[in-house]
């Protein structure tokens, strides 16, 4: 049995993440910004399932927010702040929360938990296909997900021998955000017909988790796109 905590686990792709572990045995943490909503996720999860509030927009708070939890086998980052945000029309306030969010406080999670984590942990980031594909008002969201790959390429560094990978999906196209839009461009543009699956995020970080090789790697989830 492992210890898994899922910053952003509350809902969306972490949420089945956080799933995935709890009906496998291990324990699980999974943190949302209100303390509500944390514990009435881990609560439907099940099992060894308990939520704690931590909100990486504030990252002077994260510290004191993740004081509770022990030692830690794996680490899985899905948090966002994702806001379209065009340059003609450039919120300020947007881009600041967003990279703070995706830079600060991935970073500061990081460095929080760095001796709590076992022999042999692990820690996965999540950027997005954004990093590679703009699209009109995507600026920020390029500009954070293509800055994950940096910051997991130096975390895999200075927390050596823990292994840091950064995993980026394309369109999931059974998730929340997706289930009820139209994906027919995904179809048409990307080599496999269809958009990535929820279950195979999730085999994703699996993998990224506990293959004690994988390191430092850029894990493009999207089947193809990026060569269509």
């Amino acid at each position: 049995m492992s210890s898994v905590l899922i910053v952003g686990g509350s809902g969306g792709l972490g949420r089945e993440i956080a799933r995935y572990y709890a009906e496998r045995g291990d324990s699980v943490v999974v943190t949302s910004r209100s303390t509500e909503r944390a514990e009435q996720a881990a609560a439907e999860i099940g099992g060894d399932t308990r939520g704690l509030a931590v909100d990486l927009a504030e990252p002077e708070t994260i510290e004191k927010a993740l004081a509770e939890v022990g030692e830690v086998d794996h680490v899985v980052i899905t948090a966002i702040e994702q806001y379209g945000n065009t340059v003609k029309a450039f919120s300020i306030a947007d881009a600041v929360r967003a990279s703070t969010v995706k830079l600060v406080g991935y970073t500061e999670v990081a460095r929080v938990l760095h001796d709590r984590l076992r022999p042999g942990a692990s820690i996965v980031l999540f950027g997005g296909l954004g990093k590679v594909r703009p699209y009109p008002g995507s600026t920020m969201i390029t500009a954070t997900n293509s800055a994950v790959s940096g910051v997991m390429r130096t975390l895999a560094v200075e927390l050596a021998p823990v292994r840091v990978n950064a995993l980026h999906p394309g369109v999931v196209g059974d998730s929340p955000a997706w289930a009820d839009r139209d994906q027919s461009y995904v179809a048409d543009r990307t080599p496999t017909g269809r958009a990535t699956t929820t279950a195979e995020v999730v085999d994703a970080v699996d993998f990224l988790l506990r293959n004690g090789a994988a390191n430092a790697i850029d894990l493009h989830l999207d089947g193809g796109i990026r060569v269509a």
